[in-house]
């Protein structure tokens, strides 16, 4: 097993993540290396997709206001009811429609919500048929349809910035974004101006650039926001999954077994599909 001159990972041979992500790895430098990199996939999509239903009507309903509201004493109904809105009969578009996006777009369909998604590969006709979405081939094209976009890509060389000015410029005025992927993927100083503007009528997520996120990182501040630290995908039943696929990977390893497929992000050199 070859090793990058310098390295002090000399008997490192299984990088493994405890959930989902591995974006904190250099994967190429571990495929260069020859290291195998996996994680527990599927352990906390569920959790993530529903908690991603509860951001969108959080914004939709213009729930935080409402709750400050109250906290403070105050009432004043009209001061919220001017920015609230059914979820019935609005566009959602996913940004990337893996397991947590498709899971996301059943969950929206009682809603009669119109949904769209964009991805590198159509979903299976008979699935896309069942949840009712419809294929949006260029990404640029489907946002200004869109008044809500949630973030379901990984965060790659590709994904990373990929929210950045221009992008949110071509949103709909008064978008509402939900981002628990990767804080990464969007421009973090964009995204502030654009909720300072109203360009962006609500943002909310769990993912931040840095982690942990410093005291004055402009998300804390931003008006129309519902942001809390990375929790989307660490429900106790997750936990459960993650700890339960964990001990299987390493029963398998210690064994000579091979893990099941999809949970290799580097084997033998080669990167899986939607990290390259």
């Amino acid at each position: 097993m070859s090793r990058q001159k310098g390295s002090k990972g000399q008997n490192l041979q299984l990088l493994l993540t405890a959930g989902i992500g591995s974006d904190h790895v250099d994967l190429n430098a571990a495929a260069a290396a020859g290291l195998t990199v996996a994680e527990v996939t599927g352990s906390n999509v569920v959790s993530v997709a529903e908690d991603e239903l509860m951001r969108i009507l959080i914004l939709v309903r213009n729930f935080l206001p409402g709750h400050h509201q109250v906290i403070s004493g105050e009432w004043n109904v009209a001061g919220i009811a001017h920015r609230a809105y059914d979820l019935e009969g609005k566009t959602v578009g996913t940004v990337g429609c893996g397991r947590i996006g498709k899971l996301l777009l059943q969950r929206l369909k009682p809603f009669n919500c119109n949904t769209l998604y964009h991805d590198r590969i159509k979903m299976d006709p008979e699935l896309e048929n069942q949840i009712g979405a419809k294929f949006e081939e260029d990404l640029d094209a489907m946002l200004p349809k869109c008044d809500i976009i949630v973030i379901n890509t990984p965060l790659t060389d590709k994904t990373r910035g990929l929210f950045d000015k221009d992008r949110i410029a071509k949103c709909k005025k008064g978008v509402l974004i939900v981002n628990n992927a990767r804080g990464a993927i969007m421009e973090t100083q964009a995204v502030a101006d654009a909720c300072s503007s109203g360009h962006i009528a609500g943002y909310s997520g769990d993912v931040w650039n840095p982690q942990p996120a410093p005291k004055d990182h402009p998300w804390r501040y931003m008006p129309n926001q519902a942001m809390t630290p990375h929790i989307s995908g660490t429900t106790i039943d997750a936990q459960l999954r993650y700890a339960a696929g964990v001990k299987d990977m390493l029963e398998r390893y210690f064994k000579g077994e091979d893990f099941p497929a999809q949970n290799y992000i580097v084997k033998e050199g080669q990167l899986a599909s939607q990290y390259r």
